[in-house]
């Protein structure tokens, strides 16, 4: 199995909002060169050196994102 669908970091659009990319002319499964429907939804992560999650910030909301400031601040915890 990909390692996208292992950690759930994609999602997919349901039948309505297939057709309404559709009529926007987005044709997601063109953009991923196969059939899906499916988009990644956004993170940040900072993994150390010994492969430790340190940070991992995903939201289902593309608009909301780690601020800068809490990200810089973790990697100064390090």
């Amino acid at each position: 199995m990909p390692p996208h669908l292992i950690y759930g970091l994609v999602f997919v659009l349901s039948e309505a909002l297939q057709e309404l990319q559709k009529k926007f002319g987005n044709e997601i499964p063109r953009f991923n060169g196969d059939d899906s429907w499916e988009l990644p939804m956004p993170g940040t992560f900072i993994i150390s050196g010994d492969g430790i999650v340190r940070l991992a910030s995903v939201d289902s909301d593309y608009r909301r994102r780690l601020e800068p400031a809490a990200l810089l601040a973790r990697l100064a915890d390090l």
